[in-house]
């Protein structure tokens, strides 16, 4: 069984747009992986992205730059 730690979890409205985050995080190396959204949280498409939380920063101007929406952004013990 995994052991759990602090992630950053970011969702999306749609699939679509969290299927695009994933594409262009493993196209430019960014951390991190694909999850179910975790229970705490609730999301429109179920998918989202877990990664360190010190990676916030970096993610949200990543967010920007490919101009993907998410729908939160949050650090959870999972």
């Amino acid at each position: 069984m995994r052991q759990k730690e602090w992630k950053l979890v970011i969702t999306f409205h749609t699939t679509s747009d969290a299927i695009a985050f994933e594409k262009a995080c493993k196209e430019h190396g960014k951390p991190g992986r694909m999850i179910p959204v975790p229970r705490e949280l609730s999301a429109g498409c179920g998918l989202a992205w877990a990664t360190a939380p010190e990676e916030r920063k970096g993610m949200e101007e990543f967010l920007k730059e490919q101009n993907i929406s998410c729908e939160d952004i949050a650090e959870l013990f999972y």
